[in-house]
């Protein structure tokens, strides 16, 4: 009581140790003769419970163990077989640890048309409330700015006509709107938070992509180019689907029973007012006839009348012959 039993060594059971002929025989049955080879060891699992080893000999398997667990009542000198497994040895080859693929993703792995959810608690990106892209208190500490005292500064600097064709060169190339991955991509690089802006003349059409799984990291992008790797880009959650709900209780009255009419004659001209073609109309007309008459062979007990189906299709055509006339 109160002893760690995980803590404790088992002792070697002498009987389950000697079954080794019948372990081999259950992995066998398990896998065929020609696949088991030699035993190689035996392990107690607890008491009265070990598991033999023997080799794999199948080619797709080189390096992997047939594990046969054997066990025993207390006091009893019975062995059972309980389990036939295959288990890896230390040089079987084996699949490696499953990894999520948030962290399998890799630099240059996102192509075009690729989309990469960003997760919601991404410690790389903050809320844009914050202020923490202004360029304004970034620009004072800038090595560029307090340097403009003649003759301390840069000799030359960038001309219109150089700016001009660096940002037509930046905005036509693999980083610009009529890029390939900018076209598949569903939104740009001015609605990203892993866009770095720039100050200057050239800050409001350009900036620096800061995803490192983005292509375009570290590079100069234009506002409207974009990639699978936006930072507003999460995976959509579904919504199942609201199962019917059977009203097991309740129910609804329906009126089945059919309308009693006096005079049969009636109906034709109530089908008339309804706006029924002409056929309906002697169908109709036809089916109450026959149905007259059967009712007056029941009464009559006369049973040698024709199929009522049959009269009505009779008297469509009779009717039907009278309109033609």
């Amino acid at each position: 009581m109160g002893h760690n039993r995980g803590m404790q060594k088992v002792l070697d059971d002498q009987q389950l140790g000697a079954a080794i002929e019948l372990a081999r025989e259950a992995a066998v049955i398990e896998a065929e003769a020609a696949y088991v080879g030699e035993h190689l060891e035996m392990a107690m699992e607890d008491e009265r419970l070990a598991t033999h080893l023997f080799t794999c000999l199948h080619p797709g398997y080189l390096g992997w163990r047939w594990a046969v667990t054997v066990a025993r009542a207390p006091e009893q000198d019975e062995i059972t077989v309980c389990d036939v497994v295959l288990l890896p040895g230390p040089d079987s080859l084996v699949a490696p640890p499953w990894v999520p693929w948030s962290e399998r993703v890799q630099p240059g792995d996102l192509g075009v048309g690729d989309v990469l959810v960003t997760p919601t608690d991404d410690l790389r990106l903050i809320a844009g409330l914050t202020g923490e892209d202004d360029l304004e208190t970034a620009s004072s500490a800038s090595p560029l700015n307090g340097f403009w005292e003649l003759g301390l500064g840069r000799v030359r600097v960038l001309s219109v006509v150089g700016r001009d064709e660096a940002a037509e060169r930046w905005f036509e190339g693999d980083m610009g709107p009529s890029a390939a991955m900018a076209k598949s991509a569903t939104n740009n690089c001015s609605t990203c938070g892993f866009l770095l802006p720039i100050g200057g003349p050239l800050g409001q059409m350009f900036g620096v992509c800061a995803n490192l799984i983005a292509p375009a990291d570290g590079h100069v992008v234009a506002m409207n180019y974009g990639c699978g790797g936006h930072s507003e880009v999460t995976l959509e959650v579904s919504v199942p689907l609201a199962e019917n709900a059977t009203d097991e209780f309740g129910w609804d009255h329906l009126d089945l029973t059919a309308p009693d009419l006096d005079d049969a004659e009636q109906l034709p001209e109530d089908l008339i007012a309804a706006g029924l073609g002409d056929e309906t109309l002697l169908a109709a007309g036809a089916i109450l006839e026959v149905a007259d008459a059967t009712d007056s062979a029941d009464e009559t007990g006369d049973g040698d009348t024709d199929p009522p189906t049959l009269d009505a299709e009779l008297a469509v055509e009779e009717r039907q012959d009278d309109t033609d006339n």
